[in-house]
């Protein structure tokens, strides 16, 4: 469902010369409330000419009958184009054979140069692609899947890269001529990255594309900012254009590979968050100048829908959702535990030892501030009494506190035990003992052999049970 509107509110040269692109009312009711319908991909094909001159969103700068009154519904040209290509990309698609399609995985390298190429929010990314891989093999994607999810991470981060000292296998090379050659936006990028092949993920001659391909399938790894020292500055600076690297990856995904799809592998690439309009973008908008026509579909974590909304909205995405990991108590580390054994031995104490209790309470406060618990020039009355306390329940809160255990991995179930004590969690969280004296697993089974009658609490859980149960 891709949600395809005219603007009514501005005319097609206001949002053309405008850096927000869609007003706040327009976003509410041509993009906001569609998505809750399942709309994705939202795209401005037409609006009023108000009769000033040609449109400037759009690489063309359309120009419109201006002796058409503000009134008239003009369509742009270049908007209704793109509508079209992505809506014909996605039908041929659909109608080709999944032995012919070809799919563009991408996995990314942020922060650069930091040992993180092939992570993502909350996803076990290598295990995951590998069995998303296996999954289309047996599905019927001519694929060639690795024996492992260990040889996978191998292939792609290994392979020449020692010998062109880059953080992963480099599939492709693309010489200047070519880029310059192909690259339409060449000067705008140029004006801040210098002459191709500019200075990242090159040698000087080549642009170096980064991944590995598996059959009809391409892993690849999106290229870094260029701002290694400052990566998030590209994306707040305005004025800005990706690096040469960047755009020669998605035109080598498109015009090269010629991917019939493409697949945003975990939360989250830089793509969506290039230079452009917020919303309602136009042919001048970097993340829509980067993925073109090309079907943009995305895994994203579902506790993360701001961000998620954006990809949508600004790259095109379709989100496919994977769960969080299962939440676990954090507990107490060394330095914590061993805080909480001298605070144990200080409650143990007889009232009437004060020397010993004094003795504790000076070692006491000594470990709090080795931890950050308590200020160094802190006053500590003797003995501790006023502020040990504080401590106790400051470590009781650290010790339950639920944190994330482990990576999601797409395709596999979480285990029994993490299952358990993410529902026991949740039914803490829910503020009710929502199981009563059965225990999580005894709700569980009654819920199934009463025929799903019983309390919201424990229908809440089997919800979730069944999702924690699944695959993906």
């Amino acid at each position: 469902y891709i949600s395809a509107f005219a603007s009514e509110f501005q005319s097609l040269q206001q949002w053309g010369g405008g850096e927000q692109g869609l007003t706040p009312i327009e976003a509410t009711i041509m993009v906001s409330l569609p998505e809750i319908d399942g709309a994705t991909g939202p795209i401005l094909y037409g609006g009023r000419n108000d009769g000033s001159g040609p449109c400037a969103g759009c690489s063309r700068r359309c120009t419109f009958d201006n002796r058409i009154n503000g009134r008239d519904m003009q369509c742009c040209p270049d908007r209704a184009e793109m509508l079209a290509d992505r809506v014909a990309k996605i039908v041929a698609l659909r109608r080709r054979a999944r032995a012919d399609r070809k799919i563009a995985a991408i996995i990314y390298n942020f922060p650069p140069n930091g040992g993180a190429t092939g992570t993502a929010a909350y996803l076990s990314v290598f295990r995951s692609l590998h069995n998303t891989l296996k999954t289309l093999k047996a599905e019927g994607y001519s694929v060639e899947v690795p024996e492992s999810a260990d040889a996978l991470r191998d292939m792609i981060l290994g392979g020449n890269a020692d010998s062109h000292g880059t953080p992963a296998n480099v599939a492709a090379r693309i010489d200047a001529d070519t880029h310059v050659r192909r690259e339409p936006f060449l000067a705008e990028i140029e004006a801040q990255w210098g002459p191709a092949p500019g200075r990242q993920q090159t040698d000087g001659r080549d642009i170096f594309v980064m991944g590995h391909h598996f059959g009809n399938v391409f892993v690849g790894v999106q290229p870094a900012f260029g701002y290694e020292g400052d990566p998030m500055r590209l994306l707040f600076e305005k004025g800005f254009a990706p690096t040469h690297a960047f755009a020669a990856f998605y035109r080598y995904l498109k015009d090269d590979f010629c991917a019939d799809a493409v697949l945003h592998f975990g939360t989250h690439g830089a793509l969506e968050f290039m230079p452009g309009k917020h919303a309602g973008l136009s042919g001048d908008c970097w993340p829509d100048r980067l993925i073109g026509d090309l079907p943009n579909l995305y895994l994203y974590a579902a506790n993360n829908p701001s961000e998620g909304a954006i990809a949508r909205r600004r790259s095109a995405a379709t989100l496919i959702s994977h769960l969080t990991p299962p939440v676990a108590h954090a507990g107490l580390y060394k330095g914590l535990a061993d805080l909480k054994s001298t605070i144990d031995r200080w409650r143990g104490l007889e009232p009437q030892a004060v020397t010993e209790r004094n003795e504790l309470a000076i070692a006491i406060k000594a470990q709090a501030t080795a931890l950050d618990l308590v200020a160094e020039d802190a006053e500590w009355g003797e003995g501790g009494h006023a502020e040990i306390p504080s401590l106790i329940k400051d470590l009781a809160e650290f010790e339950e506190t639920l944190i994330p255990h482990g990576l999601h991995v797409v395709g596999e179930p979480v285990s029994d035990d993490e299952r358990r004590d993410l529902l026991e969690a949740v039914n803490v969280a829910m503020g009710e003992n929502g199981v009563g004296d059965l225990g999580i697993d005894g709700a569980l089974e009654a819920y199934q052999q009463q025929g799903g009658r019983a309390s919201e609490a424990v229908q809440t859980l089997a919800r979730l049970d069944h999702d924690l149960r699944s695959d993906h």
